[in-house]
């Protein structure tokens, strides 16, 4: 395989990827771990040393896998939902139209996704006793 060849192809992989029901909930449900993981993380940090770490590792470290995966999810969306197709009104139910809804769907429950694990790091930042 030549270089132009393999270039298009490493290109392309992501149109490969399908969007289904599963993929729309990825973003909220990495936004719902963060939360947990961050509730357990203060609960555990606050009893131990009743403060939280001065530069706290494994919270930023689990913040920055969710808006990764977040980020990601919502990146895919975008490529899905710009799919070309027929303009609106979309009143045929194609294959097209269903992709590019569950992309349009899937992008915007990662823009709200994002915004929710910042706000919930936010207290780590501003609080840094558990008092």
């Amino acid at each position: 395989m030549s270089d132009p060849e393999r270039s298009e192809q490493h290109r392309k992989w992501h149109q490969q990827l399908r969007i289904t029901l599963w993929t729309l909930i990825i973003p909220p449900t990495a936004w719902a771990a963060h939360f947990l993981f961050s509730y357990l993380w203060a609960a555990i940090s606050c009893a131990k040393t009743g403060r939280f770490a001065t530069f706290p590792v494994l919270f930023v470290g689990g913040t920055v896998m969710a808006l990764l995966v977040i980020l990601f999810s919502g990146w895919l969306a975008w490529h899905k939902e710009r799919t070309p197709g027929d303009p609106p009104p979309h009143e045929d139910s194609t294959e097209v139209d269903r992709l590019r809804f569950l992309g349009k769907a899937t992008l915007l429950l990662a823009g709200l996704s994002f915004v929710g694990v910042v706000f919930t790091a936010l207290p780590v930042i501003f609080i840094g006793d558990c008092q």
